[in-house]
């Protein structure tokens, strides 16, 4: 028997098939200007540390998220930022940091949780990241693991 016919991609005739970039609206600025405005963000949120103000560090690391596939040197800077956040709180300060995000972004906070995850080695222990997991399911609800895993926009 001719096994043939499954070497045939169907997908690609049809006409319903969604593609990735269809889910979501792509971010219109150039890569060159997400990655200054994540370098911008960096020396920002340092200064917030250093006057000790985790919530408004998380804020404005979390206010626009570089996403999409183009922004990848921008998604490492923040990604590198997040995780200094979040090896310099004490464990008692979480709550309350998290209690002062919006839902918007605690969700994104989620994303970066599961990313650190995935990437895991460097600056920052799996214990942490698993501490701030617990912390912000418990503010936040199961509802924001839903919406992070449901959400087709990557950080």
């Amino acid at each position: 028997m001719d096994g043939a016919f499954r070497k045939i991609d169907i997908d690609a005739y049809d006409e319903d098939v969604l593609h990735e970039e269809e889910l979501y609206d792509a971010d219109p600025r150039e890569p060159s200007q997400v990655l200054d405005e994540a370098k911008q963000r960096q020396v920002a949120v340092r200064s917030a540390l250093s006057k000790s103000d985790i919530a408004g560090a998380l804020s404005i690391v979390l206010e626009n998220a570089p996403y999409g596939p183009t922004f990848d040197d921008a998604k490492v800077v923040t990604l590198q930022t997040v995780l200094t956040i979040l090896s310099s709180t004490k464990s008692t300060e979480i709550p309350n940091v998290l209690k002062a995000l919006s839902q918007e972004e605690q969700d994104t906070l989620m994303k970066y949780l599961y990313k650190g995850m995935a990437v895991l080695g460097g600056d920052v222990s799996g214990s942490v990241l698993l501490d701030w997991h617990e912390k912000l399911t418990e503010v936040a609800g199961l509802g924001c693991i839903v919406r992070t895993m449901t959400d087709r926009r990557t950080v």
